[in-house]
C-alpha cells in the first residue's frame, strides 16, 4: 500500500456532524484535518433532514449541547457569508391527555433548572398564536421561544466553508475503503491510491458507520429506518415565522417551509431499511413512497389542521436515517481502538445536536478527554451484542416511534428482548417475575400476585407494581429476600502486578488481606468518578471486580487501558461464567448457616469480607455487602451450579420467610439508604468529596493513584461548594414522585437538581438525591438554615434536605 500523505485528523463523512467536527477542530487550532466524503457533502441523510432546532433534552449536558447548536447557527452566516436559513421562531408542544401534559410540565421545570425559557400554555393561548389548528381536544401545551429551524444543507455548507477558510481539506468523491490500525491504535485510512496516515480518525459516516467500524472489530450499533414527511403546495395564512409544532400524541410535527407546510412523523411501528447493505451509488437518494404507511398520520393531521384537506401535496418524501438501540447517539473514543472516535447514529436529532457534538468531540480530541460528562451518548455504554443485525432490525421498528411516544418512568422496550437471560430466568418467570431490561439482561422488576399484574401500567405517579415493591421491601426489612443480580458485571484481574495495577487505578487501597472486599471509585485525572466498583481480594495475585450492567464495556476498557504494557496482569470478563444472587434481610445469615452448616457470625464474616461456603453440592463465594441497607450477602457461583444453589435456598427458605424481590424494590431501598448509582448520582464530573464518598479514598496509601492530586486539592480547600444531598418530600404517600432533573430550591432560588428518585416504602416517603451548590460552601448550617422545595411539573413541594440517609443513618442494620 502506497502512503499518500498524513494529517493530524481524518474525518470520515461529509454530513452535518462531520463538517461540524472539522469546523470546530479548526477553531481549536487543529487545522491539519482532512475530511473524506464518499460522494458529495450532505448527500446521505443531512440533505433531507427536517431541520428542527430544539434545545430541551433529557439532561443538563445534552441541553447545553443543543443550546450551543442554536447559538452557533445564529452566527454562522455572519462569520462565513453562507446563508443558513436559521430562524428562532419558537415551538409549541401540545398535549391531548393529562399524562402528556404532566410530561410537558415536568419538562418546563427541567428547562428552568437548565436556565432555558419555557412557559405553560392554555389551549386558548395556543390557538391565538397558531390559528390554523383546532384545540378542542387539547389539554394544554408548552412554549419554547428559543427553538427554531434551519436549512440543513445550507448550515452544513456554512460549517464546511468555515473549516476550509481555516485550512481544512475537504475531499469529495473520496471513499474510505477501510480504517487502518496497528497494535490497537488507528494509524490512518485507506482510500483510492493508498494510505492516508493520521494520528486520529473520526467516524461520522451516518448509516454507513456500523459496517465500516465492524470491519476492524469496532462496535457501533445503528440501523437505518425510513422517515416520512410531506411538503404541501403553498398555503394561505401560513406566516413565515409560524412556530414549529410538535404533537406527540399524534406522532407528528409541523414546520413552515417557504410558504408551504412540512408535516413529518415518528410513527409507532417504523420500517427499518438497508438491512442487507446500502447501494454504492446512494447519493441524494429517496426511498419508495408508502402512502398507506403515512395515511393514518395524515388523517389525524387533517383533523388537527382542517386547511390541509383542501391543500395539495407537492412532495411525498421518504428518506433513511440511522437509529441506535436506545435512541441516543454514539460519541467519543471507541473502546476497541485508541485514537479512533465516532459521532454517528443520531436518531433524527443530528441537526439540533450537530454544533454541540462538533464542539465537544473537537475538545475531546484536543484535550484527550471529554470536556464534560457525556455518559448519555458515550459509545462505551454499548454492548458488543447490540451490533447484531437482527437485533438492530427488530429494535429499530420501535426506537423511531419512541421519540414521540410518552417518556414514561421505567418504560421498558418491547422489541429485541430476551437477549441475555440468567440461569434463574425460567424459575423466576414461573413464580411471577415481571422482567425488566438493562444492557440486554432480563432481570426481575417485581413479582406479580393475584392482585398485581405482571404487565406494567405506566404513570408519573405510583405504578401498578408499587404494592409488590412495598411487600418486597418490607419483607427484606423483616425477613429475607432473594434477588437475581446476575446482570452485575464481573471481571477477574490476575498476575503478580494485579495489586499494583488496581491500586494505581483505584482511589481506595486494595492491598488488603485475602478475603477483604473494598468499595472504591476509579477516578480520572480531574478527580471525577469514572467507575464505582467493589473489589474482592481472592488471593495474593487474584482480584474480583464487580460493577453495574450498563458499564460493562466502559469499565473493562478503562481498566484495560491502564494496565502498563510491561505489567504482568491479565484482565478477563467472567460475567457469563459467574451468576450472582443477593440474599438480603435480617434472617439472611440464619438461612445461609442452615444450608451451609457454617458459622457465619460477625467474627467469622464481618461486613466487607468474603469467603467460600458450600450450599448443597455447590461451592459459593459469599461477599457480605448490601445495596439495600439490611444485613445481606452477595452469592457468586459457577453457572453450572447456579440452579442447584437457587433451588437449595428456595427449598430451605420458608421457615425464614424467604420471598423474591426485584429491582424496583432495590431502587426504593437504595434511595432510603442514599446509595449512589453511577451515571445518575455520580459520574465523570463529580468528585468523591462532592459525592460524600471521601471515606472511600485512601489519600495516604503508598502508591499514587489516578486523580489523587485533584482530590487532595479539593480536600485542602475545605467545605465543597457543591454536595450531594438526600431529599425527602413532605406529605408521605401524597407527595409526587421524583425521577431526575427536578429543580431543588432554597428560599425560592434554584440551588441544584435531583439526580435520581424513588419511593421509600420502609419510611413511606417520596425521596430523591441531588446536588446543591453554594458559593460559601454546602455546610450543615446551609442545609438547616434554609427552606427547601422541589419543583415538579411547575408546582413546588416542601422538602427536607440532609447529608445522611433517611433510613438507618448509623448503619446498625447492616452490621447485625
Amino acid at each position: 500500500m502506497s502512503i499518500l500523505e498524513r494529517a493530524d485528523v481524518v474525518v470520515i463523512g461529509g454530513g452535518v456532524a462531520g463538517c461540524s467536527i472539522a469546523y470546530h477542530l479548526a477553531k481549536l487550532g487543529i487545522t491539519d484535518v482532512v475530511l473524506c466524503e464518499r460522494k458529495q457533502l450532505t448527500s446521505g441523510t443531512t440533505w433531507h433532514a427536517a431541520g428542527l432546532v430544539t434545545q430541551l433534552r433529557a439532561t443538563r449536558n445534552m441541553t447545553e449541547l443543543a443550546k450551543y447548536t442554536g447559538e452557533l447557527f445564529s452566527s454562522l452566516e455572519a462569520e462565513t457569508g453562507q446563508a443558513t436559513g436559521f430562524k428562532q421562531n419558537g415551538s409549541f408542544r401540545l398535549a391531548k391527555t393529562p399524562a402528556r401534559f404532566e410530561e410537558l410540565k415536568r419538562g418546563v421545570s427541567m428547562a428552568r433548572n437548565f436556565g432555558l425559557a419555557a412557559d405553560v400554555m392554555t389551549p386558548g393561548e395556543i390557538k391565538e398564536r397558531y390559528p390554523l389548528i383546532t384545540v378542542d381536544d387539547i389539554v394544554g401545551g408548552i412554549w419554547m421561544p428559543k427553538d427554531g429551524q434551519v436549512n440543513p444543507a445550507d448550515v452544513t455548507m456554512a460549517m464546511a466553508k468555515g473549516a476550509r477558510n481555516k485550512g481544512v481539506r475537504i475531499l469529495e468523491n473520496t471513499k474510505v475503503q477501510r480504517i487502518v490500525t496497528e497494535n490497537g491504535r488507528v494509524i490512518g485510512v485507506e482510500i483510492d491510491g493508498g494510505l492516508l496516515r493520521a494520528d486520529k480518525v473520526v467516524i461520522a459516516g451516518g448509516m454507513w458507520s456500523r459496517d465500516l467500524a465492524a470491519d476492524i472489530g469496532v462496535n457501533l450499533p445503528l440501523h437505518a429506518a425510513e422517515h416520512f414527511y410531506i411538503v404541501t403546495e403553498p398555503m394561505e395564512g401560513l406566516q413565515p415565522n409560524l412556530p414549529v409544532l410538535f404533537l406527540g400524541d399524534e406522532c407528528s410535527y409541523y414546520k413552515e417551509d417557504a410558504g408551504k407546510l412540512l408535516l413529518g412523523c415518528f410513527e409507532p411501528e417504523a420500517k427499518p431499511w438497508g438491512h442487507n447493505g446500502i447501494s454504492e451509488d446512494f447519493c441524494f437518494d429517496s426511498l419508495p413512497e408508502d402512502f398507506d404507511h403515512f395515511e393514518p398520520i395524515l388523517e389525524m393531521a387533517i383533523k388537527r389542521m382542517p386547511a390541509l384537506e383542501n391543500t395539495g401535496i407537492q412532495l411525498f418524501f421518504n428518506g433513511p436515517e440511522s437509529f441506535t438501540p436506545d435512541d441516543r447517539y454514539l460519541l467519543g473514543e471507541t473502546p476497541e481502538v485508541r485514537n479512533l472516535f465516532c459521532a454517528c447514529g443520531f436518531n433524527s436529532v443530528g441537526i439540533l445536536s450537530s454544533g454541540g457534538v462538533g464542539k465537544a468531540l473537537a475538545q475531546w480530541i484536543h484535550d484527550g478527554h471529554a470536556p464534560f460528562e457525556l455518559a448519555d451518548v458515550d459509545v462505551r455504554r454499548m454492548q458488543p451484542f447490540q451490533s447484531n443485525k437482527t437485533y438492530l432490525y427488530d429494535r429499530t421498528t420501535e426506537t423511531l416511534g419512541l421519540l414521540f411516544q410518552m417518556h414514561w418512568p421505567y418504560r421498558q422496550y418491547a422489541t429485541a428482548r430476551d437477549v441475555r437471560r440468567s440461569p434463574f430466568h425460567d424459575r423466576l418467570l414461573t413464580i411471577g417475575a415481571s422482567m425488566t431490561e438493562a444492557a440486554g439482561f432480563e432481570r426481575p422488576g417485581y413479582f406479580s400476585t393475584d392482585q398485581i399484574s405482571s404487565h406494567i401500567e405506566y404513570s408519573y405517579g405510583p405504578q401498578n407494581w408499587f404494592g409488590a415493591a412495598k411487600q418486597e421491601s418490607l419483607n427484606t426489612a423483616e425477613n429475607v429476600t432473594l434477588f437475581d443480580q446476575s446482570c452485575f458485571v464481573k471481571f477477574r484481574l490476575e498476575g503478580r502486578d494485579a495489586c499494583a495495577v488496581l491500586n494505581r487505578v483505584s482511589a481506595g487501597n486494595v492491598d488488603v488481606a485475602v478475603g477483604k472486599v473494598v468499595y472504591t471509585q476509579w477516578l480520572n485525572e480531574r478527580g471525577g468518578i469514572e467507575a464505582d466498583v467493589t473489589i474482592t481480594r481472592l488471593g495474593e495475585t487474584s482480584f474480583l471486580i464487580v460493577t453495574i450492567a450498563t458499564s460493562q464495556t466502559r469499565d473493562f476498557s478503562w481498566l484495560h487501558r491502564h494496565i502498563p504494557d510491561d505489567a504482568h496482569a491479565i484482565l478477563f470478563d467472567v460475567t457469563s461464567a459467574m451468576p450472582m444472587l443477593a440474599l438480603m434481610g435480617p434472617k439472611s445469615r440464619a438461612l445461609l448457616e442452615a444450608v451451609s452448616g457454617e458459622d457465619l457470625g460477625n467474627e467469622v464474616v464481618p461486613f466487607g469480607h468474603s469467603r467460600e461456603i458450600e450450599i448443597g453440592y455447590g461451592r459459593v463465594r459469599i461477599n457480605r455487602l448490601t445495596f439495600v441497607g439490611e444485613l445481606g450477602y452477595e452469592l457468586y457461583m459457577p453457572t453450572e451450579f447456579a440452579l442447584h444453589v437457587f433451588d437449595t435456598l428456595v427449598k430451605n427458605g420458608s421457615p425464614f420467610g424467604l420471598k423474591h424481590g426485584g429491582f424496583f424494590a432495590i431502587n426504593s431501598m437504595r434511595m432510603e439508604k442514599g446509595y449512589r448509582h453511577w451515571g445518575h448520582d455520580i459520574g465523570e464530573e463529580d468528585t468523591p468529596i462532592q459525592a460524600g464518598l471521601g471515606f472511600a479514598v485512601a489519600y495516604d496509601k503508598p502508591i499514587d493513584f489516578i486523580g489523587r492530586d485533584a482530590v487532595l486539592r479539593a480536600k485542602e480547600k475545605g467545605v465543597p461548594n457543591r454536595r450531594l444531598v438526600q431529599v425527602r418530600l413532605a406529605g408521605g404517600g401524597n407527595a409526587p414522585l421524583l425521577y431526575h432533573e427536578e429543580p431543588i430550591l432554597r428560599n425560592g432560588q434554584i440551588v441544584g437538581s435531583i439526580t435520581s428518585g424513588g419511593y421509600g416504602h420502609r419510611i413511606e416517603a417520596s425521596l430523591g438525591m441531588g446536588y446543591v451548590s453554594s458559593a460559601d460552601g454546602v455546610t450543615l448550617d446551609f442545609l438547616n438554615s434554609g427552606d427547601f422545595e422541589v419543583e415538579v411539573a411547575c408546582e413546588r413541594f416542601r422538602a427536607e434536605v440532609q447529608f445522611k440517609p433517611f433510613y438507618d443513618p448509623k448503619n446498625d442494620r447492616i452490621r447485625l
